[in-house]
């Protein structure tokens, strides 16, 4: 069991526009980032970082990548001249997503609240947004996974389940055959032995006549 291929969605997330930074040789040649919205979009900037809000019907786009969710913020590190109104974009620092979250990738799924995509940090924190949300779920070779809150490193194999007011993980996986003993059965040319009958009570005497 690995999660290591869906992991893999931080060095998607992490190339856009040919001016982010370089990542390691992925399996499929890299495409850039697209983020649609049905509602309202804003940016802004400072003199070393830009932030975007995307709202309702978010869809990000990218190498074997689709996240879809009801908000995004997106940080990226920012370069060049600090008073151009649109600066250089250098990397993604990160993205959050919240709202009936869904990342899909091959046939790797999770669903969370809120989701926290750190590609600096090769990390993903997959969490609730509200108490009321269900708990983030992974579904992996035919595997399901689901808790409080998962931490997701890339490149490690490595993911953590931290528990909440004493719930922890619940790990749904393939059926394993039946372990149990199957009955003893005789050996070839064995004679079975005899069933043993009990004798038969003898019939009650008549009562005599008075």
């Amino acid at each position: 069991m690995t999660l290591r291929p869906f992991l893999s969605l931080l060095a998607a997330l992490a190339v856009a526009h040919g001016a982010l930074r370089a990542q390691t040789a992925a399996p499929e040649a890299a495409k850039e980032t697209i983020i649609e919205c049905a509602g309202l979009a804003e940016t802004t900037s400072t003199e070393t970082e830009s932030v975007a809000t995307f709202r309702d019907r978010v869809v990000v786009t990218a190498s074997n990548l689709k996240l879809t969710c009801d908000y995004l913020k997106v940080v990226t590190s920012r370069k060049g001249d600090p008073k151009a109104i649109i600066g250089k974009q250098s990397y993604f620092k990160s993205l959050i997503a919240t709202g009936n979250v869904r990342l899909v990738q091959s046939d790797r799924i999770a669903t969370c609240g809120r989701a926290e995509i750190f590609p600096d940090e090769d990390r993903v924190v997959l969490s609730r947004e509200a108490k009321t949300d269900p708990f983030p779920s992974v579904t992996f070779d035919k595997t399901v996974m689901t808790g409080p809150r998962m931490i997701l490193y890339r490149g490690q194999r490595r993911a953590v389940v931290e528990p909440e007011d004493g719930v922890g993980v619940r790990l749904t996986g393939p059926t394993i055959k039946d372990l149990g003993f199957e009955k003893l059965k005789p050996a070839p040319g064995a004679t079975p032995s005899p069933k043993s009958t009990a004798p038969a009570a003898p019939a009650a005497s008549p009562k005599p006549t008075p």
